[in-house]
């Protein structure tokens, strides 16, 4: 079904490396007007291959309130600590070993906890501690897919139907993992949302949500305070 909401401003830029560079842009920018205004600034980052080099490169500015800043996940697969599928393994590699201030303000997801159901609300309250009640969060980093899951809301879960919690489980496993992720009301209820969508398989996911199909998860996402950077690949001509 396609929705009546207007899409969020597109960015299209050549090339991967440009939306990098742009992105790392707009989340400093966000990150000194969440300080001035705020005292503090609250960002959630997801996975996936595209955003690594620019959060990496984000870390070695020196010309941002690092010090802040607190780092939360949008999600996590269900995987052992150190394993090449967390998300952790890249932020710890690409971030906090860039930052090591950081550490101190980062809260990975505790997939590793034996109740992991309980672990999903623990989480939610350290968020909450951080981000008001209901949460809040400054910046939300998200990426697509090319089936349209954003974080890990994908097609067919029945996390997409959780509105009574703000951080949940997928039901199934998706490719080979069970998640943790954050929910449609938390995401939607972020102050700024950034997609980072770079490559021609995200053509047709892309041109869906900017055309309001909520059939797709990263459809269902807000628009109001969202700004999306994608290569020119990945633009529906």
């Amino acid at each position: 079904m396609m929705s009546s909401h207007q899409p969020p401003p597109l960015h299209v830029l050549k090339s991967a490396a440009e939306v990098a560079q742009q992105s790392e842009q707009w989340l400093a920018d966000q990150i000194r007007i969440a300080v001035e205004d705020r005292g503090a600034c609250s960002m959630a980052v997801s996975g996936g291959h595209s955003p690594w080099p620019m959060l990496e490169s984000l870390a070695r500015r020196s010309d941002l309130p690092w010090g802040s800043v607190s780092i939360f996940q949008v999600d996590e697969r269900i995987a052992p600590e150190g394993d090449e599928d967390r998300n952790l393994t890249q932020l710890n590699k690409h971030v906090l070993d860039v930052r090591p201030s950081l550490r101190a303000k980062t809260y990975p997801m505790p997939v590793n906890d034996p109740d992991i159901d309980q672990a999903a609300d623990r989480y939610a309250s350290r968020l909450m501690e951080c981000c008001g009640s209901p949460i809040q969060i400054d910046i939300i980093h998200l990426g697509l897919g090319p089936d349209g899951h954003t974080a890990s809301l994908v097609p067919g879960d029945p996390v997409l139907k959780v509105r009574d919690r703000d951080v949940a489980l997928t039901g199934g496993l998706y490719q080979g993992r069970r998640r943790m992720t954050l929910t449609y009301p938390a995401i939607n209820r972020a102050r700024r949302i950034m997609w980072q969508v770079v490559g021609g398989d995200k053509k047709d996911a892309l041109g869906r949500m900017m055309a309001g199909d909520d059939s797709i998860p990263g459809g269902l996402v807000s628009s109001s305070q969202a700004v999306i950077f994608a290569d020119q690949s990945a633009v529906t001509a």
